[in-house]
């Protein structure tokens, strides 16, 4: 029951983390440049968002992927291997988006 919920709880952070990230990073008013991403990124709260939207996506990815092995009866016996896996799999991709969008300097 608990991955039936998260699966739904970021499907629907998802939902508003996509409109706020399609709008603010690829529909801005002004002219979009990788230049003026730069300089929005540099506000703490436009990285907190990208770092919240990378925490639901991952979220998600792997209550469904967990949700899909989980039909598979056959596979039963390597469930708790595949448990492992994906929760590290998902740790290590965090932490590489979170780096990756941390490190982002404006270049003056």
């Amino acid at each position: 029951m608990l991955i039936y919920r998260l699966q739904r709880v970021s499907a629907v952070a998802l939902l508003f983390f996509l409109m706020l990230h399609m709008v603010m990073m690829h529909y801005p008013p002004l002219h979009i440049s990788f230049d003026n991403i730069l300089v929005r990124m540099q506000d703490p709260f436009w990285k907190g968002v990208e770092i919240t939207f990378l925490f639901f996506a991952l979220v998600h990815a792997a209550s469904g992927s967990y949700a899909i092995f989980s039909d598979y009866e056959k596979l039963a016996r390597f469930k708790k291997i595949f448990v492992v896996v994906l929760i590290a799999a998902s740790i290590i991709a965090f932490y590489w988006g979170t780096r990756t969008v941390l490190s982002w300097q404006a270049m003056i």
